[in-house]
């Protein structure tokens, strides 16, 4: 049986960390809503995006088409996972989806992945999927930035050194509240429907605007401000997702905590009183002694 002392040292025990992982589920909290707002503020970028598309589409649309497509070649996967735990089943998720996906596109061979975050990337290690290049994680909305321009160094180099023509990313996007869904989106060859889309809507001025640089320059400077966009999205979402998961693994913690915690003051409660009970056994016993030796003196 444990001692009262054992027990007041695994009731203090559980309280401190009751406290550790009420800080952070507070993190986590705040975390998805700064993600999400870093997604939010992304909705005029893309329309300064799509406006450029929409314009060259007006002007020259075949050859808008034509650059888009580009010949099915070998394929470039981006999966966005975790660096740091205690986030559930978030990076399996991901790599089972990844996986089942290129599958279905492309055999194994020729394909390259670029892994953000090194558990996911040990992770589609383990499923026997080598990792090109591995990236870490940023740490705030500041960090995202930094990280998806060193993805589009690393775009171009495959694509000019491994004839990449194909390039797709995956990642989670928060539904609500801790429910998140894993996503494929395909960075390159260009959506033709989005294009057509684009091509039919109407242009908000009453003229088409002028350019005077190279149209091969202009084109491949909006191929760029696109793949920022949409690899910029993918990470916030995937961080935000990533804070979600971990948002309700904190909660299901902080669950069995409070219920280990009620288990251990029941113990402790029970260890007092059977302590007093059993103090108090003692006095009463040693008052009768007493009490019967000095009945034995005054009868002698």
């Amino acid at each position: 049986m444990e001692t009262y002392e054992s027990l007041r040292g695994k009731l203090r025990s559980a309280q401190e960390l009751k406290s550790i992982v009420r800080t952070m589920k507070t993190i986590a909290a705040v975390a998805i809503r700064q993600y999400e707002r870093a997604v939010e503020s992304l909705s005029e970028y893309n329309r300064a995006v799509e406006l450029g598309f929409q314009f060259l589409l007006k002007k020259e649309p075949e050859r808008v088409m034509e650059r888009g497509q580009m010949p099915g070649g070998n394929l470039c996967a981006i999966v966005f996972g975790s660096d740091q735990g205690m986030c559930g089943q978030f990076n399996d998720r991901i790599v089972s989806f990844a996986i089942d996906n290129m599958n279905r596109i492309q055999k194994p061979e020729g394909r390259i992945l670029l892994g953000i975050g090194v558990r996911v990337a040990a992770r589609l290690e383990g499923e026997k999927q080598p990792v090109e290049e591995q990236f870490s994680v940023p740490g705030s909305v500041e960090g995202i930035t930094s990280m998806v321009q060193k993805i589009l160094i690393r775009i171009e180099d495959l694509r000019s050194n491994k004839e990449i023509d194909q390039i797709i990313i995956f990642y989670h996007k928060r539904i609500s509240g801790s429910t998140y869904n894993p996503r494929m989106v395909y960075l390159l060859p260009l959506n033709k429907e989005w294009l057509r889309s684009l091509e039919e809507r109407e242009w908000p001025a009453r003229v088409l605007p002028l350019y005077t640089m190279d149209w091969n320059q202009l084109f491949s400077a909006l191929i760029r401000q696109y793949l920022f966009f949409l690899l910029y999205r993918a990470s916030a979402e995937s961080l935000a997702s990533e804070n979600a998961s971990r948002l309700s693994s904190m909660q299901a913690a902080e669950k069995n905590i409070e219920d280990r915690l009620e288990e251990l003051r029941t113990q402790f409660n029970q260890q007092r009183q059977d302590s007093i009970t059993a103090e108090m056994m003692d006095i009463v016993a040693g008052f009768e002694a007493l009490t019967s030796e000095r009945r034995e003196e005054q009868f002698s």
